[in-house]
This record gives structure tokens, sequence and C-alpha cells, in this order.
């Protein structure tokens, strides 16, 4: 328990005027003796905390500076995850009393267990990952309680993984996380691992089949970020991660074949040339537009819907591409700028179009 006691004495006698020598002649002790309250060198005995307050006109309480702490479950978890993001290792004490007066309580032991998997990584001490993992178990029984939709068996036993990986047993995390990897959530991890233990030829197809995911679930997030701050205004962020997203996903780009992604970069082109006509860049709104015409010729010419066009991406078997965004490349241009109900960019797109396959016949 932690009081603000030396302080409080400090700060009471000086709203009096007092000197720690005045102070000492009221209580009967040295002068020597406030100066070690003041200085956290000693602690008054109770009977002259008593007397202090009720010469300061204060309660013990106030004197002290003690406050309760909000020991209810929901503070109990919180002030756990301050000390897991604040790196304080304050928090695995936290975990155990937490751990004794909630036993039985999901939060309380997913979260202790989260203390003490963030505390192994960071120093390597085998026994915190090993009550990691015993609190893990745990939380599989509990897990009846449990109303967050985030987490589950198959993400508890990611978890209990890790702990494994962090005990040097690689070959128990890898197999847990195979026994629980629907949907792929685990490919990068299997990848990873098997990997670092030279079994690149094993290790392929999982790092592939991630880094399908990752693309896919990049162009949705890209997607969702451009409605995001086109409903803000944001012109600049629309900008920003439209352009970022045309790069990454141009990068991918195999052997200078054509592939999925050109189809989607002329699909992202246009709607970065609607922010910039938007925002009254109407010459960079041109050239992006001319970019993506370029581009979406490159894909309908000889259009690849094959995964395996992808770089760093093997075939996939039962994979396929599929999008809603127009049966070509040159379509998915169209109905990007028609979906921005704006006549001054149409007739700009309609002008590049036009001209560019004069240029072409």
């Amino acid at each position: 328990m932690e009081t603000m006691l030396a302080e409080n004495i400090r700060r009471f006698r000086k709203e009096r005027a007092l000197t720690q020598e005045q102070l000492s002649e009221v209580l009967g002790v040295t002068a020597g003796a406030v100066y070690k309250w003041e200085a956290k060198l000693s602690v008054p005995e109770l009977d002259l905390i008593v007397e202090m307050a009720d010469f300061f006109d204060v309660s013990v309480d106030v004197l002290l500076g003690y406050e309760v702490k909000d020991n209810s479950l929901d503070a109990t978890v919180k002030r756990m995850r301050e000390y897991r993001r604040a790196k304080d290792r304050a928090g695995l004490q936290e975990a155990e009393k937490a751990l004794k007066k909630y036993p039985n309580s999901f939060r309380v032991v997913y979260e202790s267990a989260a203390v003490y998997r963030a505390f192994g990584f960071e120093t390597g001490d085998k026994a915190l990952f090993r009550r990691a993992l015993e609190l893990l178990e745990r939380t599989l029984v509990l897990l009846p309680q449990n109303g967050d939709p985030e987490i589950s068996e198959q993400t508890i036993c990611g978890k209990m993984a890790q702990a494994y990986l962090g005990l040097g047993e690689t070959e128990k995390a890898v197999e847990l996380w195979k026994a629980h990897n629907a949907g792929g959530l685990y490919n990068h991890s299997i990848g990873q691992c098997l990997a670092l233990r030279d079994r690149g030829e094993e290790a392929a197809p999982f790092l592939s089949e991630a880094m399908a995911k990752i693309v896919a679930e990049l162009c949705d997030v890209i997607t969702g970020y451009i409605n995001v701050f086109a409903a803000r205004g944001d012109h600049a962020s629309t900008q920003a991660i439209l352009s970022w997203g045309v790069e990454l996903f141009l990068g991918l780009r195999k052997d200078g074949r054509p592939n999925f992604l050109d189809k989607v970069c002329s699909g992202l082109l246009a709607a970065l040339a609607g922010s910039q006509y938007l925002s009254g860049q109407i010459n960079e709104a041109r050239e992006s537009l001319i970019r993506a015409k370029k581009l979406a010729a490159f894909f309908d010419a000889a259009p690849s819907y094959d995964e395996s066009d992808i770089s760093f991406i093997d075939r996939i078997e039962g994979a396929s591409a599929h999008d809603d965004i127009g049966a070509t490349a040159a379509d998915a241009i169209d109905n990007v700028v028609a979906g921005c109900e704006d006549e001054g960019l149409a007739a700009l797109w309609i002008s590049v179009r036009d001209r560019e396959d004069q240029n072409n016949g």
C-alpha cells in the first residue's frame, strides 16, 4: 500500500507556515524526526499520525493520502492490460493477486496469461511461458464464460503455440497451429517456423497461402479506408492509401506478366483520380486516369486470374479469383468513375479514354 504521508506532512506544515522545528514542538518530537518523516526515511507512530491529523484538522485518510484501489473485476483486468502495455513487471504481481481473488473468471485468467506471455517474450524467462501455458489451458475450461467474439478455442490454442515457441518447443507449436488452422489463420506462423528449421519446401505452401490471404485482405482494407476517408472529406489520406496500395500491388508483378492485381490497380487509380479531381488537382487526376487506362489495356490484352502469376504466390489448390468491379479492367475504371457521381470527372475520363483510343488507333 502506497500513501502520500510524507508529502502531506510537508504540505500541511507549509500551509500553516510552520517550520519543521515548530511542528516537532507541537508533537513533542525532535526536528530530526519531522525531517525523516518528510524525507521518507521513517514513518511516524500511529498515535502521532492521529495527533497530526487532529492538529491539521483533517482525517487520518486525508493525511495518509490513501485512496482505496478499485479491485472490481473490470478495473483489475484494465490495470493488468495497462501494466502489460507499459512493460511494467508489476503486472505479474497484479496478475497473481487477481487470480487469487477471481480464480474462476475467464477474463482474469485470460488477461493474466497475456501478462505472463508478454513478459516471457520480453525476458526469455521460460518459467513465465510455462505459467502462461498453464493459464491458457485453464481458459479453455472457462471458455463458456467468454463474451468476446475475437476470442475462441482457435485463438487461444494459437497463443499456446506461441508460448511453446518461447519454450523452444517448435514442433509442438507447429502441430498446435496446424490443428487449429481453420481459414488459414496460422499459415504465416507455420511457414515461418518451418522455414527457420530449414524445412523450406514444407514451409513454401503455407507462406504462399499466407501471402495470397494478405493481398486479398489488403484489397478489402484499402477499399474500406477509401470510403472512411471519403466520408470525412479527407482527400489527403484517401490519396495516400491509394498511392501506397497501387505501388505495393504493382510491385508484385512476376516476370512482366499481367495478373489480377493489374485489374485491381486500374480501379484504384480511377479512385485516386476521383479524389484528386474533387480536391481540385485536375492535372494530377488526368495523369492518374491515363495511367489507369494504360494498365487496364495491358491487363485486358491477356487477362490472368491465376494467383500463381503474382510474385511469391504459388498455385493454390481450389483457389480462384473473383470480383465485382467489372468484367474487364476497362469496365472497372468506368464503374469507379461513375460511382464518384461527378460530371466533371466523367467528362475528363471520356476525354482521356477517347484520346487514348484514337492514339492507339
